[in-house]
């Protein structure tokens, strides 16, 4: 048996199982070419998910039924959830198209990525495409420069929560912070703050490393916990340099275990996840995402020339 055939075999079987059951589910399902794998497959309408190897409400459905264990082909389970739930699936470049946007979001649920962050003009696009995933909707604020007013930054967040946003991840005023106006960046922070808490969004703090020395990131770590943000973050991947270990290290022991520690901007290998992650990031910003998950199932992969994230 192919396998292809065994693929069919699982899915068919799964569907067998919740027909038996009488979920409303099958019967709602459709025929669409199933993601990846390139066979007939049903899929929801709506979703995406590999029907019933990766769906989780279905997978739920047939534990319930009395299965105690689930068992997919070799290239559904090399997928590795440890580190797919670490990344945000990154797409910022000035010229993304919406098939761009509509690729990385497809890749997002095939992966199960903690997000997709893109520019707040694709938020509503996004949304409309991970509906109904836990893939979340992430967009930037203030982004790349930081340099717009604290008002901005508010209607940027608000805007981009009323289209479906999930996650804020807004860039500091560097200038005010580097000529010690410490109260205008932890103000700047809280108004961002304040706007996503209220719609139940979290909020990570760009501090753009590359421009500051160790006691102005410590300082920008600080003033992000106290105007209670969700996570401090490195870099915009747009500036002079990306995420170090050192400075993930030095981020991590000013905010402690209760925020989070976000590393992006030239991180392109699984190598460089888990150098980041074993210094203390929580979370990692990527546009080499799939490359990465690949190299985890132990694909060869080709080397990458990405700019930016």
């Amino acid at each position: 048996m192919t396998e292809a055939e065994l693929d069919q075999l699982v899915a068919q079987i799964g569907e067998e199982l919740l027909s038996r059951m009488g979920t409303s589910a099958v019967s709602t399902a459709r025929k669409v070419p199933a993601e990846g794998a390139g066979i007939p497959d049903q899929v929801c309408s709506g979703c995406k998910q590999r029907c019933a190897q990766t769906c989780a409400a279905k997978s739920k459905q047939i534990l319930a039924a009395g299965a105690d264990r689930l068992s997919a082909s070799d290239k559904l389970t090399k997928i590795d959830p440890s580190i797919a739930s670490l990344i945000d699936h990154t797409l910022l470049r000035a010229d993304a198209t919406a098939a761009d946007i509509k690729r990385v979001c497809a890749e997002a649920r095939q992966f199960a990525f903690a997000s997709v962050c893109v520019n707040p003009y694709w938020v509503p696009l996004v949304a409309m495409e991970l509906a109904n995933s836990p893939v979340k909707v992430c967009t930037v604020v203030g982004f790349p420069l930081g340099a717009t007013s604290t008002e901005a930054k508010r209607g940027e967040t608000e805007k981009a929560l009323a289209a479906g946003a999930q996650e804020i991840d807004m860039v500091i005023n560097i200038g005010e912070l580097k000529g010690g106006n410490h109260e205008a960046v932890k103000n700047d922070i809280k108004a961002v703050v304040e706007a996503a808490h209220a719609k139940g969004a979290i909020v990570k703090v760009i501090i753009e490393t590359s421009l500051l020395n160790d006691s102005e990131k410590a300082i920008a770590s600080t003033l992000s916990k106290l105007a209670g943000a969700d996570f401090v973050k490195t870099s915009t991947g747009f500036s002079t340099g990306g995420a170090t270990a050192a400075d993930i290290a030095l981020m991590r022991s000013i905010v402690g275990p209760d925020l989070g520690v976000k590393a992006s901007g030239g991180i392109r290998s699984l190598e460089d996840l888990k150098t980041m992650a074993a210094a203390g990031a929580t979370r990692i910003g990527a546009s080499a995402s799939v490359k990465i998950m690949e190299a985890a199932a132990g694909k060869a992969v080709a080397p990458t020339s990405a700019t930016g994230y």
